[in-house]
C-alpha cells in the first residue's frame, strides 16, 4: 500500500471517530429507576427544571451536603436544606455523614406542604429518595407533591471498564444535561448557618 493511501485511510478513520463521539454525546441518556421504594414520583432534571420554571409553587430542594452544595456546585434555582449534614470527618466508606435531625422542620420553615410541590435533588439520586420519604412521614407532605430527580445534580457513573470516562460521573444529571448551575451562594436559597 502506498504512503498516501494509508495517510488517506488513518484521516478518513479519524474524521469517521470524531463524528461517531460527537453524535454519542447527543444520544438521550436513559435514566435507571431506582428500586428504593421511595414515596412520590421520578424526574428527569430536565422535567423538574421545566416544572420549577413553570409554576411559582414547585421547588427543588438541594439535600446535599453544605460542602457539596458550595464547592461542586448547585442549580442556579435550587433551595439548599441538607438531609444530612458532614461531620468533618473521614468515615470508613466516604465521608462521615450524620443526619439532619429537623430536616421536616426546615422544609416546613420554608414551603407549605398543602400549596407546594418539592423536587429533591442529591448527588446522584439516593439522599434524594431518602429525602422524599421523610417529606411524606415526618413533614406531611402528599405524595403527588414530592419527587426525587433521577441523576441528580453529577449522574450516575459510567460502569463500562473499557471507556476512558469508566467511574466517572457522566451519565445523566442537572449538570451532564447543560441546566444552569453555579457556584455562587444567593442567601435567599442557601441554608442558614449555625448561630
Amino acid at each position: 500500500m502506498k504512503k498516501s493511501n494509508y495517510f488517506c485511510m488513518i484521516v478518513v478513520l479519524i474524521i469517521t471517530s470524531m463524528i461517531a463521539v460527537g453524535c454519542a454525546k447527543n444520544v438521550p441518556f436513559t435514566y435507571p429507576i431506582k428500586e428504593a421504594g421511595h414515596k412520590g414520583g421520578d424526574l428527569t432534571p430536565s422535567q423538574a427544571y421545566n416544572m420549577a420554571t413553570a409554576d411559582e409553587h414547585v421547588f427543588i430542594v438541594d439535600v446535599r451536603s453544605r460542602p457539596e452544595h458550595v464547592l461542586v456546585g448547585h442549580p442556579t434555582i435550587a433551595y439548599h436544606v441538607p438531609v444530612k449534614f458532614w461531620t468533618g470527618k473521614h468515615a470508613r466508606k466516604g465521608y462521615g455523614m450524620i443526619m439532619n435531625e429537623n430536616f421536616a422542620e426546615d422544609l416546613k420553615k420554608r414551603f407549605n406542604p398543602e400549596t407546594d410541590t418539592l423536587i429533591f435533588m442529591c448527588r446522584s439520586g439516593s439522599r434524594s429518595c431518602a429525602a422524599t420519604n421523610l417529606a411524606a412521614s415526618n413533614a406531611g407532605w402528599p405524595t403527588d407533591k414530592i419527587y426525587n430527580m433521577m441523576g441528580g445534580f453529577e449522574g450516575d457513573k459510567v460502569k463500562n471498564k473499557d471507556s476512558v470516562y469508566y467511574g466517572k460521573r457522566m451519565l445523566g444529571g442537572w449538570k451532564n444535561e447543560g441546566l444552569p448551575w453555579t457556584y455562587k451562594i444567593d442567601s435567599t436559597l442557601a441554608y442558614p448557618e449555625a448561630d
